[in-house]
C-alpha cells in the first residue's frame, strides 16, 4: 500500500491530522451522540473518540515510530519514542454538543515545533513548522500575520481556578479600564487563540499553569510564538514547568496593557 503522507514534513502531517479529525467533527454534527462523563461536569461525545481515532490513523501511518498523548486515550504509540504529538481532537465540546460551531480540533508536536489547530466549521487550517505560521483555505495558503486592530480579547471562563482567590479571569470583564480599551469575547475553545495569531483577536487570556505540555493549547500556543505574537504567563514570566496560565498578545503594547491590568487584579 502507497503511503500518501510520504514526504510531508511534521507541519504537513500536522495539518493532515487536524484536517482528518475535522472532517469527523463537521461529519457527525448535529447527530444525537453518546456521552462519556468524565467527571467534575466534563464528558467527551462519540464524535471527540471519532475524531481522535481518526487523526491516530494519520498520524500512525505519517509518523509511527511517535507517541501520541490524546486527550480521550492517553498515550499510545511508540513508547520508547522521544518525539510525542499532543492531541485534542474537540475543542469546545460543551459547545458542539449543544448544537453550537465553535469548535476546533489541535494536533502539535510537543517541543513545540510542527502545529495545526483546525477549524471544522470555517474549513481553515492554521499551521506553523515553529519558525513560520500560515492559513491553509480552499487550498491557498497565507501567512498569520497578528494585529491588535480589533481590540477584542478572548478570555477563557471555564474552570478550574487556580489563581483563585487572589485572580480571576473573569475578573477583567468587570474592570472599566478593561471594557473601555478591549472588547471581550467567550469562545470556550483554544480556537480563539488561533485567532490571536490570525489578526482577528488582539489578545487570549487564561488562568492556569504549565500550558506548554496541555493537548488543549501546545498547538495555539505554537503558532502564536511562530506567528510573532508576545507570549508568557499571566504573571508576564516565561512559560514553562513553574508557569501561570497563558497571556497571549498581537503585540507588545497589548500585551504591557493587558499585564498591567491583571498585575493589579491579583494575577502577579
Amino acid at each position: 500500500m502507497v503511503n500518501s503522507y510520504a514526504g510531508l514534513d511534521d507541519s504537513g502531517v500536522a495539518a493532515a491530522a487536524a484536517r482528518a479529525g475535522a472532517d469527523v467533527v463537521r461529519g457527525l454534527y448535529g447527530q444525537r451522540l453518546d456521552r462519556i462523563d468524565k467527571g467534575a461536569g466534563d464528558f467527551a461525545t462519540a464524535a471527540d473518540l471519532a475524531a481522535e481515532a481518526a487523526i491516530l490513523d494519520v498520524l500512525s501511518a505519517a509518523r509511527p515510530a511517535d507517541s501520541v498523548l490524546g486527550e480521550e486515550g492517553g498515550r499510545q504509540g511508540a513508547a520508547r519514542s522521544v518525539r510525542q504529538w499532543l492531541v485534542d481532537p474537540l475543542c469546545g465540546t460543551l459547545n458542539y454538543a449543544s448544537g453550537g460551531m465553535l469548535t476546533a480540533v489541535n494536533v502539535a508536536l510537543s517541543d513545540g515545533g510542527a502545529a495545526a489547530v483546525a477549524d471544522p466549521f470555517g474549513g481553515e487550517v492554521h499551521v506553523t513548522d515553529g519558525e513560520t505560521a500560515w492559513l491553509q483555505h480552499e487550498g491557498g495558503k497565507v501567512a498569520l500575520a497578528p494585529t491588535s486592530a480589533t481590540r477584542l480579547v478572548d478570555v477563557n471562563l471555564d474552570p478550574p481556578f487556580p489563581g483563585a482567590p487572589g485572580f480571576r479571569a473573569v475578573e477583567l470583564l468587570a474592570r472599566d479600564d478593561f471594557v473601555a480599551a478591549f472588547r471581550p469575547r467567550v469562545l470556550s475553545t483554544t480556537l480563539a487563540l488561533a485567532w490571536v495569531a490570525a489578526g482577528r483577536r488582539a489578545a487570549y487570556v487564561t488562568d492556569g499553569g504549565d500550558l506548554t505540555t496541555s493537548v488543549h493549547f501546545a498547538a495555539g500556543i505554537a503558532l502564536c510564538r511562530a506567528a510573532g505574537c508576545v507570549v508568557t504567563g499571566i504573571d508576564g514570566a516565561p512559560l514553562g514547568a513553574h508557569g501561570r496560565g497563558l497571556l497571549a498578545a498581537a503585540d507588545g503594547a497589548t500585551h504591557a496593557e493587558l499585564l498591567g491590568m491583571i498585575r493589579s487584579s491579583g494575577g502577579a
